[in-house]
């Protein structure tokens, strides 16, 4: 008589393909970015990545309404996510301001380049970090700032400063460092509201419909200026938000160290 073995399950070759349009969408306006930034067209080149942006939020929502997530569509999303988020603003930001800095000597020149590499490899690392700790970490939080929230606010500086008539020649010692600061707030542990958390009902409250229309009121009447200030604040909020953290679990410890004094009174 022939013994019965259970097979072992065949992976399934194919890929689901919506999700992965919006994903390989934003991985060409990544690669066009840095297409544009050889150019010379910089703002081009910052619009792309906000374009890269705002596809990249849409693949997850439209792969878990359509229930097509796949672990193939999350590590897709990563090395799409490094192209336009990590490799991308790092090429932008060198040839529009960073790589100036090498007509005041071969060191500055060195500078500059190390600015864009390390920003480069902060958002490499912070994508690694965040895929080891998917399904772990506090899904209503980012550990460090997101890399398209970093990209975000390098593109928007960029396109702001471009408005104004500031070339990146003029920019040449404010970007290195915004450039640093950017990719150190990657891989801080730096807590980020993520915005996954949404509201528990369909319903707002009625002040978030007149806030829309500002912003977007806002947006129309200077894109790059409002970019900017929103990618400011963001990058502000983390900061504020994790001392405020630090704050509330100071005062959990006091009061828990209180209630462990001899003769204190339970609590009720």
């Amino acid at each position: 008589m022939d013994s019965v073995s259970d097979p072992k399950p065949k992976p399934h070759r194919g890929i689901y393909l919506l999700p992965n349009l919006f994903t390989t969408g934003a991985l060409f306006s990544g690669f066009y970015a840095v297409l544009a930034a050889f150019a010379g067209n910089y703002v081009d080149a910052a619009i792309a990545v906000f374009v890269a942006g705002i596809l990249d939020s849409l693949d997850g929502r439209v792969a878990r309404l359509t229930n097509t997530q796949s672990e193939f569509g999350v590590q897709y999303d990563s090395l799409s996510d490094m192209c336009s988020f990590g490799i991308a603003p790092a090429v932008v930001m060198y040839c529009w301001s960073l790589s100036t800095l090498k007509t005041y000597g071969p060191f500055w020149g060195k500078l500059g380049f190390g600015a864009a590499f390390v920003y480069a490899a902060c958002a490499a690392l912070r994508l690694a970090r965040f895929n080891t700790q998917v399904g772990v970490a506090d899904k209503r939080y980012f550990q460090g700032l997101a890399s398209p929230a970093a990209a975000g606010l390098l593109m928007s500086s960029l396109w702001a400063a471009n408005e104004y008539g500031i070339n990146g020649t003029m920019a040449q010692f404010v970007a290195p460092f915004l450039t640093v600061l950017a990719g150190g707030l990657m891989v801080s542990r730096v807590r980020y509201w993520s915005f996954k958390s949404g509201p528990k009902s369909d319903k707002v409250p009625f002040a978030i419909i007149p806030i829309a229309v500002l912003v977007l009121v806002a947006l129309y009447v200077d894109t790059a200026l409002v970019l900017f200030v929103i990618a400011g604040l963001y990058v502000l909020s983390g900061p504020l938000l994790t001392l405020w953290g630090m704050r509330e679990a100071r005062g959990r410890r006091d009061v828990r160290s209180d209630d462990a004094k001899p003769g204190a009174e339970p609590p009720p």
